[in-house]
């Protein structure tokens, strides 16, 4: 497997941004891994998607951005050393902690750039905290997952699997022997990752994904995404079997002046079809930094 130009099985931990813990107040300890920005230039907040990590999501785009923009990778509570999640998952409390993040570094306001769940995040943290937005890209993602009755139904069910999930490990299981799929995920598609990168999709706990996927089922930015009011660019994967790309190009047109820039990959584009992606996406990072008033170097 080669991730722009670069065979993943060389890729190592020690070519990610350094990593630390911050003290989150009154929320948890979350991790990010950064870099800091190039004179003049904005930060960005990168959030990854369902059942990734900011390393492992992000880790072919870090190189390329990093010579632009300031970079700041953060897991999502419930994934990777992410903050536990004590309960239901939602997507209200991610962009809390985002903005709380945003404080705690104090880097002002910020180019989000989320994929999949993270561009559901992106948009809910504009929506809850827009003083510390600058501006949003969008990846592979939507304003609502659950329209058709039959999605409505798979969320509805899932959600009802999730709880009851949830009560077999508390009533029956120790704590940290709730069965990892990331292992059926080994088995099936073979062990082609480095061990950090298995051992990154090991620490995201198993229902926290459940979670996540249920809560994306019951968002949705249909009512107030023409209310977006920062510049904000969607990448497309034009290829997706998860994500439409007719709803991705429905967001696109429900904001107003979003530019678009379309991937020929599948819902996996930010590791799988890096070639395309990781171009698509600094050309989509330094148009909103532009329209933003900010310099991209």
């Amino acid at each position: 497997m080669n991730v722009v130009g670069l065979s993943m099985q060389r890729m190592t931990e020690a070519m990610l941004p350094p990593g630390r813990a911050v003290e989150l107040p009154g929320r948890g300890t979350g991790y990010v891994y950064a870099s800091p920005a190039p004179a003049g230039a904005p930060t960005l907040v990168l959030i990854h998607g369902l059942w990734a990590t900011g390393s492992l999501n992000w880790f072919p785009a870090f190189a390329p951005l990093t010579n632009r923009f300031g970079i700041v990778a953060t897991d999502l509570r419930g994934h990777g050393r992410g903050i536990p999640v004590n309960g239901r998952f939602r997507v209200a409390d991610c962009a809390d902690d985002i903005a709380a993040l945003v404080g705690a570094l104090g880097t002002g306001p910020v180019i989000l750039v989320g994929y999949s769940l993270g561009g559901v995040v992106a948009q809910m943290t504009w929506r809850r905290h827009p003083r510390c937005v600058a501006g949003l890209v969008l990846c592979a993602t939507s304003r609502n997952f659950g329209g058709r009755p039959q999605e409505r139904v798979f969320f509805q069910g899932l959600s009802s699997a999730l709880l009851a999930a949830n009560l077999l490990r508390r009533s029956r299981e120790p704590a940290g022997a709730f069965p990892q799929a990331v292992d059926v995920v080994a088995d099936v598609v073979g062990r082609r990752m480095p061990a950090w990168a298995w051992d990154e999709m090991r620490r995201t706990d198993v229902l926290a994904s459940l979670g996540a996927i249920a809560a994306i089922g019951r968002f949705s930015s249909h009512e107030w995404a023409g209310e977006i009011d920062v510049p904000t660019a969607v990448v497309v994967t034009a290829r997706d079997h998860f994500i439409s790309p007719v709803r991705q190009r429905k967001l696109a047109a429900a904001i107003p002046g979003a530019t678009v820039h379309e991937v020929p990959s599948d819902h996996g584009a930010c590791v799988l079809g890096a070639a395309h992606f990781v171009p698509a996406l600094v050309a989509a990072c330094t148009s909103v930094a532009q329209r933003a008033g900010t310099q991209a170097a």
